[in-house]
């Protein structure tokens, strides 16, 4: 606090012969910055516009802040992708002691496309960040999901080789499925006819006879109900493959 001498008034009534002023700089009038509103602002920008449009400067301009304040948050622009990623996987949750471990993977599928469904520009993201570095140097959100898939197979029988083996293939699966669902498959929206609507009319019948014909299953492709049948697909073959056999009772 600081304080300066007040003037008598015009009247010639002295108001305060001391004033106690805040000295507040006029920049913490704004909201406090922290890696967690950075992070949620960088992903607004990437729902609303595209993970190209995502850079330091069109951020700064987002939290009204100059580029090197939000350096000192993130260090770099592929440590705020990495945390985009985080901020996305930090609502995908595993009970790694879930009873039934089926279960579990039909509601973490549910889970991963609602979210694939709510953040479509941030899929690809999620599918390619992990690739950019080793396991040890990923943010610890990115890595939870692992942790968690891994603790919820060994419980329910499987070797940790075998559930890391299971997480790939589960994971591999779930990525391939929202990839696939988001593609934009129409051609033209105010046609009526599959064909027309998807734009296969371009293709040759003699060369594409077989895609042309899938016009109509193509156009009505159901993306919960593929989700489903994949999932229960891929729990058989886990349960089949990795999970070993309860031991005979005695």
């Amino acid at each position: 606090m600081v304080s300066r001498e007040v003037a008598p008034t015009p009247e010639g009534r002295q108001v305060s012969d001391r004033m106690q002023i805040p000295a507040v700089p006029a920049e913490r009038s704004r909201p406090g910055m922290s890696t967690g509103r950075i992070t949620a602002a960088a992903l607004q920008i990437v729902d609303t516009e595209g993970s190209q449009a995502l850079t330091m400067r069109r951020l700064g301009q987002a939290l009204d802040r100059k580029v090197m304040t939000l350096y000192r948050y993130v260090p770099s622009k592929e440590a705020l992708l990495d945390g985009v990623v985080a901020r996305v996987l930090t609502d995908l949750a595993i009970d790694p002691a879930a009873a039934d471990w089926r279960q579990e993977l039909r509601d973490l599928a549910a889970s991963f496309r609602s979210l694939a469904l709510a953040h479509p520009n941030a899929v690809p993201l999620l599918v390619t960040r992990p690739l950019a570095s080793p396991l040890g140097q990923r943010p610890p959100a990115t890595l939870r999901p692992l942790e968690d898939f891994l603790e919820l197979l060994i419980r329910a029988g499987f070797s940790p080789a075998n559930a890391l083996r299971a997480y790939r293939l589960f994971f591999g699966f779930l990525h391939g499925h929202v990839l696939d669902e988001l593609q934009d498959l129409i051609d033209n929206p105010d046609e009526t006819d599959d064909l027309l609507r998807l734009g296969l009319y371009r293709l040759r019948p003699r060369e594409f006879p077989r895609i042309r014909s899938l016009a109509l299953e193509l156009a009505s492709y159901d993306g919960a109900a593929h989700l489903q049948q994949g999932v229960e697909m891929m729990i058989t073959g886990l349960q089949f493959r990795f999970q070993p056999a309860p031991a005979p009772a005695t």
